[in-house]
């Protein structure tokens, strides 16, 4: 188990599987009424929304970067995760390594992801690995991947949560999930302090919605937020970076 969290039963004791159908081949989750990433084309937006928008193509290249920690809301299918491995081993310093944390309500089944990362053969050589030690992840909150340049961690639960409960400290935010509108439960006030408190003085965030409440709340939580254009038929979305404390 990671040092970053207090120790706590397995992933695997408390975790409720998410419930998917597939539509036109692509998983859809059954609970929440909402596709899990975008019917354009799901890596696109990702290497968009949050690669794009967090300045990573660009921040990776530092020579002097030692250690970057990526923390997520919503791990999903793990598409996010890949595309960002994808990145880091292609532009970071070899010496670096990765810590990717993520939070995820209802993981989806070995079965389920492997179905769905199928759907993106070029990403094979990475996603063959994180399936071979999916189980092993689900036990343990944490994984070495890719000659230990990547440390993936998974905590199972409420976002909110589980980020209390931990001390990791961002660098970068992935403010991914199911739409605000379609899962209301995670969106909130609590949500945005607990970022603001796992992230430091020009910390980012990208999130793929615009919504007004999330940006508000955003705002109020000591982040400077940016509107920019959205991806496939989105018109915008959100990034920006921490500058203060909270207001109010």
């Amino acid at each position: 188990m990671s040092d970053n969290i207090t120790p706590h039963s397995g992933n695997e004791d408390s975790a409720i599987l998410a419930e998917l159908t597939w539509v036109d081949g692509l998983p859809y989750s059954s609970k929440f009424q909402d596709v899990y990433f975008s019917s354009d084309n799901g890596l696109l937006e990702t290497e968009y929304v949050f690669l794009q928008g967090n300045d990573l193509p660009i921040r990776w290249q530092q020579a002097d970067i030692k250690n970057f920690t990526i923390i997520e809301t919503g791990f999903g299918t793990g598409l996010n995760f890949l595309c960002a491995a994808k990145l880091w081993l292609a532009t970071a310093p070899e010496h670096a390594v990765l810590h990717f944390v993520s939070v995820e309500k209802y993981p989806l089944s070995l079965s389920d992801i492997s179905t769905a990362l199928a759907l993106w053969p070029e990403l094979s050589e990475l996603s063959t690995p994180l399936i071979h030690q999916y189980k092993s992840l689900m036990n343990t909150t944490s994984i070495s991947l890719y000659n230990h340049r990547i440390q993936l961690s998974v905590y199972i639960g409420d976002a909110t949560e589980q980020l209390a409960r931990t001390t990791h400290v961002a660098d970068a935010w992935f403010l991914d999930g199911f739409s605000p509108a379609k899962n209301p439960e995670m969106w909130h006030s609590g949500l945005f302090s607990e970022m603001a408190k796992h992230a430091k003085r020009s910390t980012t965030f990208a999130t793929f919605t615009s919504a007004g409440d999330v940006r508000r709340g955003l705002i109020k939580a000591g982040f400077k937020v940016n509107k920019r254009t959205g991806f496939g038929k989105k018109r915008e979305m959100l990034c920006g970076e921490l500058i203060g404390k909270p207001h109010g």
